[in-house]
This record gives structure tokens, sequence and C-alpha cells, in this order.
């Protein structure tokens, strides 16, 4: 079986995700458009000889629906040969997308795939796909659950419940995710991987402080669950979770032989994958068994791993990823995470992994792991190996 290599890899910044925000403008169908359009442009290839593109989107409803990835991809003016398809495994969306654009490659299905992903939630809010009188969840769900399950903010809440994690820890977490964010893109290290010169995340905040975000009130406390769980302290803000986003990332997937015959060099080859599921109602808690999984398909240890990025949805989540894992902080999200950079849905997995692959270029290492959390309780992992 061929390697499955990335050659190119590319991500707008991430703007709010509200009107008025540095993207909000921008037609979410032109915002992946324009990232392909980059990601070949960079690459020096042509577009006809991608076999597909996979595209991860989260809330396929209004400006994301009908195929979003096939109508970028004829909007990016890619010949009409060229297919495309879009995914949903929730945040997890877009890694999922570059876990079957490398497969295809490697089973010799593709030879060239590009891998991306969209999200612009100033246009097409979260929940926007359920419609009025619908209900996605269904009787026999309800029946295995009958309690019923929570949103993601609640998971976040019972997660820091069950590990003990204090309001503090998670506050200074995402202080440092800010702290981490604003460094990197004060001496470069963003500058090779956004696409649009001038411009940067617009949800990192140098200036925020200890003090700042304890002011900030639980942003999940309702009445109606303090009798069902009271073992809840309410400790999840705006400040120590992720905001809402738009942004688009995309990432060009080729067998090695294939970019050798072409004269590109390969800069990572996808080592190994993984998918888990755990407690849906927990929901978060995934990237657990999936990095332990990820790790044993891969024979390989944790004190292997050069650099890791798990998905910073909440704090409390990466938090109880690194009490169970035991990985240093200096290894983890070390360029910020999303609770700074932001948290675009559809397109955060592709966004991490360009992230990835750049602070391994940057730190001469070797091996990246990236987890994210997805609702209904699923986790992607992925093991990249620079070249």
């Amino acid at each position: 079986m061929r390697d499955a290599v990335i050659v190119e890899a590319v991500r707008t910044p991430v703007g709010k995700g509200r009107p008025g925000g540095a993207l909000h403008e921008e037609h979410p169908v032109d915002l992946l458009a324009r990232t392909l359009v980059e990601l070949v442009e960079r690459a020096g290839i042509d577009p006809a000889l991608v076999d597909d593109v996979i595209g991860g989107c989260v809330t396929q409803a209004g400006d994301q629906a009908a195929n979003i990835t096939r109508t970028a991809v004829l909007a990016a003016g890619f010949p009409q040969s060229v297919p495309g398809m879009t995914v949903d495994r929730q945040c997890g969306s877009s890694q999922q997308a570059a876990h079957i654009a490398a497969q295809g490659v490697m089973s010799g299905a593709y030879d060239v795939a590009i891998a991306c992903g969209v999200e612009s939630m100033s246009r097409v809010p979260m929940g926007a796909a359920v419609l009025p009188g619908t209900d996605p969840f269904a009787p026999l769900r309800r029946t295995r659950y009958p309690d019923g399950l929570v949103g993601q903010g609640i998971s976040a809440e019972l997660i820091a419940a069950r590990w003990k994690i204090s309001r503090e820890e998670q506050d200074a977490y995402a202080l440092e995710s800010h702290r981490r964010a604003a460094a990197t893109w004060e001496r470069g290290g963003f500058d090779r991987e956004v696409a649009w010169a001038g411009q940067r995340d617009e949800t990192v905040r140098p200036g925020t402080s200890v003090e700042a975000l304890a002011g900030l009130k639980p942003a999940y406390h309702h009445p109606s669950y303090e009798e069902r769980f009271p073992e809840i302290g309410w400790t999840v803000t705006a400040g120590n979770a992720s905001p809402i986003n738009d942004g688009a990332a995309a990432l060009l997937i080729m067998g090695a032989d294939v970019a050798r015959r072409l004269g590109l060099k390969p800069r990572a080859r996808f080592h190994s994958f993984a998918v888990a599921g755990d407690d849906p109602l927990l929901m978060l808690t995934a990237i657990m068994p999936a990095t332990e999984k990820v790790l044993a398909k891969a024979g390989l240890r944790k004190d292997d791993i050069d650099l890791f990025e798990v998905n910073e949805a909440f704090a409390s989540v990466v938090l109880a990823w690194q009490r169970e894992l035991g990985v240093d902080h200096d290894r983890l999200n070390v360029r910020g995470g999303a609770i700074a950079i932001g948290h675009p849905l559809g397109g955060s997995g592709a966004r991490i992994m360009t992230t990835l692959l750049h602070a391994l270029e940057d730190a001469d290492a070797r091996f990246g792991l990236q987890t994210m959390c997805e609702a209904g309780g699923m986790a992607n992992a992925t093991i990249l190996e620079r070249l």
C-alpha cells in the first residue's frame, strides 16, 4: 500500500462568527472556493489532476446546503470533471475528509485528492438544519436514553465535574491558548499557512487576563439541570470555551509516487488513523479512546509523539484528556487552539491539520497526533509523520 502524503496545506484567517465579523460578507461557497484556488496555485498543480474533493461542513443548510463542496469546486473554476462530496462527522468533519482522501490515495482509488472544510457560523447558525417541528433524534434513540442527552456545554460541565477540573484551571488554560496564538502571530508562525496576507485570526485576544476571564458568568447554567446534575459546579464560560467562527482550510493529498512524478515535495505522510465512539451523554470524551486506538495502530507510544493537537472545544475537555494521557503541556496545542484561534466547525479539522503540519516543520519534529471531540460522542485521531 502506497503512502499518502500532504504536499500543500492552507487555511483562511478565522473570523468572528457574527454579522460584522471579518468573513461574514463572504458566502461560504466563495470562502471555500478561494481556499481551493490558493491551494492549487501554491502547489503549482493543474486542478484537472484532482480525482476528488472531499469537504467537511456541519450545518448543511441555507448557504451551506446542496453539497457545498461540489459547488465550491465549480466556483473555484476547477474543470467540471472534478467531483466533490460533503461529509458530516460534526466537529471532526474535515478531519474525516482528510481520512477519506488519504485512505483513497493509499488504496489506489485516488492519485490526487483534496481534503477541505468550511463553516460560516455567522450566516448559517448551529441548529439551522433542524427544521421546526422535526425531531432528528427519533423515538428509538429516546428509548435507549430515556433521561435524555444534553448539549455540549452541559457535557463539558459534566467532564469538569468528573475530572475535578476547577474554573481557575480552565481559565488559566484559556489564557495560555490566547498567549500562544498571539505569540505565534507575532513571530510570523502563522504566515505560511494563512491564505490572505494582512489578515489575522479575529478571536485571538492578546490582552485578555485572568481577571477578565474570571469575571465571565457560566454560559450554560440553567435551573432545569440543577436537580438532575447536582455535581456540576457551573465552571464553563464563553472565555474557556471556543467561540463561534467563520473559516475554511484545505490540504492537497496524493500518492508519494505521484508527488515524485509531478516534481512536488511531500511534506508529511499519513501514518495512522482511528475513529472512536464513547458515552453520548459525556459526548466529548471519545478523544481519549481515539488517542489510545491510533497509538496502538501506529505501534507508537505517547512519548514518541512530538506535538499533539487536541481541539479546544472546551478547556475542560482538553484538560481531562491531558490528565488521562499524561501529556506535557509543552507538547500540546503549542500554537494555541480553538479557544483563541476559533472553531469554524466543519473547517476546524483541516485548519488544525494545516497548523500541525507547519508546527512540525518549524520545530523540525517527526510525529504529530491530532484528535477532535465530536457531537454524539465520537472522535477522530490522526498521526502525521513529517518527511
